[in-house]
């Protein structure tokens, strides 16, 4: 199986409106493995491991996130899975 691995730079309201748990939940729903993390500067950063067509759809469902966000942008780069575990975790704030 082919996997897919991206980084996510998520901007906008994404801060205080559960968007790290909701990109857990629909994460780990999509079967994807990674992580999720709020950032100082008020964005929020995902990794996505999984086949293609999974790690697509999350970034599409990412481009609306929970209902009291509000996504302004979205910048996708591939990246490695070496930090990535097993599951969808959420990490610190960095």
């Amino acid at each position: 199986m082919t996997e897919q691995a991206v980084r996510l730079s998520i901007q906008g309201k994404v801060q205080g409106v559960w968007y790290r748990a909701w990109t857990m939940q629909e994460a780990t729903k999509m079967g994807l493995r990674g992580w999720v993390r709020n950032r100082k500067d008020g964005s929020v950063e995902a990794v996505l491991v999984g086949p293609p067509d999974a790690v697509e759809a999350m970034i599409t469902a990412c481009r609306e996130g929970p209902p009291a966000a509000r996504v302004s942008d979205i910048e996708v780069t591939a990246t490695s899975t070496a930090d990535v575990g097993p599951g969808f975790v959420q990490w610190p704030t960095l």
